[in-house]
């Protein structure tokens, strides 16, 4: 006959070493929602006055497209696109035309039941993100979360392209915007518009280590 088989027992220190790991998990849980929280929330002393730093916690990966009471709809049309330069075997050099990135995530989109973040928003909300943080003029960036903006939004194009197009290997990439107002409804007496935007991105050089984990 069996002996009846005993639980098996936790050790004081496997007791200690669960507890303190879930004190961690939480503790940093809490800090990540406070700091979304606050990079969403109407201004206040606390965000204003930590602004820069929730702002270098929070962008470009925890960005949120929305705002804490009420939806922000886009009001225009925009396209995202680039163009590069390659290398092939022989070493001849050649000047791709221009790749709407825009035009194909609205593709990958119309045929998924279920599109993702990365094809609805990720491309948008890196231009977006880069243009709030560069100078018009120069494109220069402004403090810590510029450099961050340029880094991803470059790194975001190129995980749409890999690192070769057309049979050669990718040495430089130069990424633009063009962007329209929608329309007003038939019933408004808003005229509509008439002009589109246009932002041309200085030429960056696409190196090995810029593809790293993409």
């Amino acid at each position: 006959m069996r002996e009846p088989r005993h639980p098996a027992r936790w050790s004081p220190a496997s007791v200690v070493a669960l507890a303190v790991t879930a004190l961690a998990l939480s503790g940093a849980l809490l800090v990540h929602l406070v700091f979304v929280f606050l990079s969403v929330a109407p201004a206040n002393a606390v965000s204003v006055h930590h602004r820069e730093g929730i702002n270098a916690y929070v962008q470009p990966e925890f960005g949120q497209d929305w705002k804490l009471f009420a939806p922000n709809p886009l009001q225009r049309n925009e396209a995202v696109g680039v163009r590069v330069t390659t290398v092939d075997a022989a070493g001849r050099p050649r000047l791709s035309d221009w790749i709407n990135l825009t035009d194909r995530d609205i593709e990958t989109i119309r045929a998924n039941l279920a599109p993702s973040h990365v094809d609805q928003n990720m491309l948008r909300r890196a231009w977006d993100s880069y243009v709030a943080t560069h100078s018009v003029e120069g494109d220069l960036p402004k403090g810590t979360r510029g450099e961050l903006t340029g880094t991803y939004l470059k790194r975001v194009v190129l995980q749409r392209l890999g690192d070769t197009w057309e049979g050669g290997r990718i040495t430089s990439m130069q990424v633009a915007g063009r962007f329209t107002l929608i329309d007003p409804p038939a019933w408004s007496r808003e005229a509509p518009p008439d002009t589109t935007e246009y932002r041309l991105l200085p030429w960056w050089t696409v190196a090995p280590q810029d593809f790293r984990k993409l």
